[in-house]
């Protein structure tokens, strides 16, 4: 008997999920246990595994489509078993919603018949789409693209490279075929599910596919190869200045990645003359650190400003260029700007500021690191001392949920970290219960991770209250814009000598400064002050966190 396969709630705030891929398609054997689709839920993309038998009669929802929690998203029974009772009888049908994998297996009775008459699987077309690479992302960026129309494409081919929020990732073919059809051109952003490429059998005209499918960013008449992104103008005053770097269409066929690229055209490397390392020749960004150029060609005098021959002393002549450069923002740039905004003007922010002497402190640092198994930081120091306080302050480790405010019994740390393109705040999880080494540990392999854009959505989840350090800058003191959802974040500035009062006599001091910004919706200045007082005490007497 035909079974009917429902949307699974994966998460306590999950509503609705979205169907990321479908890893059966109609008329395929399942049996229990099996990898059917993956679904994208508000936390992560996680697997579908089937707990029913059977035959998969019918897929009720598109790949990139979503459905409700409980809502029918297939059928499974035995093979030509009859399941339109099934459908009509749901107490949660989507019919209206639902769009057949396969059309001549699984038809829709109430599906317009204008849209179901050309169908991908009908011209033996892949439809490729932009994937949803992080929590995050809502469109991403083409930096490069390996195959152009016309082109042959196995599975697993690396089709392109895509600039999402948080990295540079490639996009593989999962068809084969022809590649028929390039949607989104170097340089340009597609929105999440946007329809990017097309590959089929040569000579299949896609054309109805573009005409019909909903969420095509507004194709050409005709399928047609990237154009290069055209270079940005640069006004140059000084006519016989040559420019510094020029990018030809030929370099853009070189196999390379994206940061391999971008290092070279900022050290005006032509990547035709670069060896290749990586599989296929590929250039990568060894390579372009250990190329070592021919000679180049030097500039004739006629280009060099003459220098005056007269006797008479006079103020030389400076001859200069304007110039600049425009960058496209990143997708991670893009997140920061929208979050930092976005809290900085919900959230109404205050400060509060402390000095901490620092003696106790560096002392402690220098006979922890003469027996720990990892070095241990200040900053290490400052985020065991945060958690162990927050413990004490739940106030200050809380939330604004608008109705409600949460009141986090767990201190999940972030820790702000720099990286290329902007900021990423991975989460050391239960800091109040970790050693100093443990901790640590932890965040140099986030800072590794980070600078390597390995970092997962898993690694930066979940912090309930945020350590933000540029002491190591040389900053004194600052102020940081609270991550939300957090209550509150601190700022911590560098060590300094100073002059300080202690038994009445001016004598040398080490002195912190740490700045703690609160959501007042949540934080009032009375709690933020009890928190920085009970932080200070622990780190100017830091045996406390030992014990």
């Amino acid at each position: 008997m035909a079974e009917v396969v429902r949307m699974p709630k994966m998460s306590d705030t999950m509503t609705e999920g979205v169907i990321a891929k479908w890893h059966k398609k109609v008329g395929d054997k399942i049996n229990s246990g099996d990898l059917v689709a993956e679904v994208e839920t508000d936390k992560a993309t996680m697997d579908f595994e089937s707990f029913q038998e059977g035959t998969l009669l019918y897929v009720g929802i598109a790949e990139g489509q979503a459905a409700p929690v409980d809502s029918i998203i297939a059928v499974i029974g035995a093979p030509g078993e009859d399941y339109q009772a099934l459908l009509t009888a749901s107490p949660a049908p989507i019919a209206e919603k639902a769009v057949p994998v396969v059309a001549e297996s699984a038809p829709v009775a109430a599906a317009p018949a204008a849209s179901a008459s050309v169908t991908p699987e009908s011209l033996g077309a892949t439809v490729i789409r932009m994937p949803l690479l992080s929590d995050t992302m809502t469109e991403g960026v083409i930096a490069e693209w390996h195959k152009k129309v016309g082109d042959k494409i196995k599975s697993d081919d690396a089709l392109a490279d895509v600039e999402t929020d948080k990295a540079t990732m490639e996009v593989t073919a999962y068809a084969e075929g022809t590649l028929l059809y390039v949607g989104v051109e170097k340089g340009q952003a597609a929105k999440v599910n946007d329809i990017i490429a097309i590959v089929g059998k040569e000579g299949t005209d896609v054309s109805p596919l573009l005409t019909t499918a909903p969420n095509n960013p507004a194709p050409a008449a005709e399928p047609a190869p990237v154009a290069a992104a055209a270079p940005i103008a640069t006004p140059v005053v000084a006519a016989s200045t040559p420019a510094a770097v020029v990018t030809s269409s030929e370099d853009s066929r070189v196999k390379a990645s994206p940061l391999a690229r971008k290092i070279a055209q900022e050290k005006g490397i032509d990547l035709r003359h670069v060896q290749g390392s990586a599989e296929g020749g590929r250039i990568v960004k060894k390579d372009i650190d250990g190329f070592v150029p021919g000679a180049a060609p030097i500039a004739t005098s006629n280009n060099a400003p003459v220098a005056s021959t007269a006797a008479t002393p006079s103020i030389p002549s400076f001859v200069g260029e304007e110039k600049y450069s425009e960058v496209p923002v990143s997708q991670m740039r893009k997140v920061i700007a929208k979050r930092l905004a976005e809290s900085l003007f919900t959230a109404p922010h205050f400060y509060l500021t402390i000095s901490v002497d620092m003696e106790n402190a560096m002392a402690a640092r220098t006979q922890i690191n003469a027996v720990a198994p990892v070095k241990v930081s200040f900053n290490d120091i400052v985020i065991k001392a945060v958690a162990n306080a927050l413990k004490k302050h739940p106030a200050v480790n809380s939330s604004w949920g608008g109705d409600t405010i949460r009141f986090n019994e767990h201190t999940n740390i972030g820790v702000a970290m720099a990286v290329e393109d902007g900021l990423l705040v991975p989460v050391v999880r239960f800091a109040d219960g970790k050693s100093l080494s443990h901790i640590s540990a932890e965040v140099k392999e986030f800072g590794a991770k980070a600078k390597a854009k390995k970092l997962q959505p898993t690694d930066w989840e979940g912090s309930t209250f945020t350590v933000s350090n540029l002491g190591m800058f040389g900053i004194d003191e600052f102020t940081s814009i609270i991550n939300s959802p957090d209550g509150a974040i601190l700022s911590v500035g560098a060590i300094q000598e100073i002059p300080v009062v202690k038994n009445g006599a001016v004598v040398p001091g080490n002195v912190m400064k740490l700045t703690l910004g609160c959501d007042h919706r949540v934080v009032d200045g009375a709690t933020g002050a009890a928190f920085l007082q009970t932080l200070k005490g622990l780190l100017e007497e830091p045996i406390r966190l030992l014990a």
